[in-house]
């Protein structure tokens, strides 16, 4: 698996991959989630050119994922990570959320942050599993608050949501 830059002719592609991330939502008892629009193209090319989009091609050279994101109140904040149901369970998510880490570590961000769904399996869970942390409401940030606050203004908290941290920087010396 090859992670990259987005280049404008992936941005359709990235759609496709998120509708068809959508579907398992339905399982869920989210068919608003599954039947969601994907972020328009425009939206794409802004973080795109931004160099704020990723891909992951598989070893055949097709896209199976995607990352979008942008600093926000010192951390990089993953806007949206998204694996086609064919390419689950292969470490592509994972693999996409270490490189924009480790790009996060180098331009000396303190970490990345995220807002998804408390209990949707292959959502908070995941994220716990890979060292993310649910922010208390008092340790979320001026930006975060502003994402919550479009989150709801569009409908997400019909379901539990929380946001997440993990750190990119070293851990510190032990005492």
């Amino acid at each position: 698996m090859t992670v990259r830059a987005a280049t404008s002719a992936d941005l359709p592609v990235l759609q496709d991959i998120e509708r068809a991330a959508g579907e398992p939502f339905r399982i869920f008892g989210m068919p608003e989630i599954a039947d969601d629009e994907p972020p328009p193209l425009d939206l794409l090319e802004r973080f795109r050119k931004a160099g704020h989009a990723w891909v992951a091609e598989d070893s055949a050279g097709r896209l199976v994922a995607y990352l979008i994101g942008e600093p926000v109140d010192g951390a990089f904040h993953i806007e949206q990570v998204s694996v086609h149901p064919d390419a689950a369970h292969q470490g592509v998510g994972r693999t996409l959320i270490a490189y924009v880490a480790g790009r996060a570590r180098r331009q000396g961000l303190t970490g990345l942050s995220l807002t998804t769904f408390a209990e949707v399996p292959w959502n908070a869970p995941y994220y716990e599993r890979l060292g993310f942390r649910v922010l208390a409401e008092h340790e979320l940030t001026p930006g975060l608050r502003g994402i919550r606050a479009a989150e709801a203004e569009n409908g997400l908290d019909r379901w539990p949501r929380v946001c997440m941290y993990l750190s990119t920087q070293p851990p510190g010396p032990r005492a």
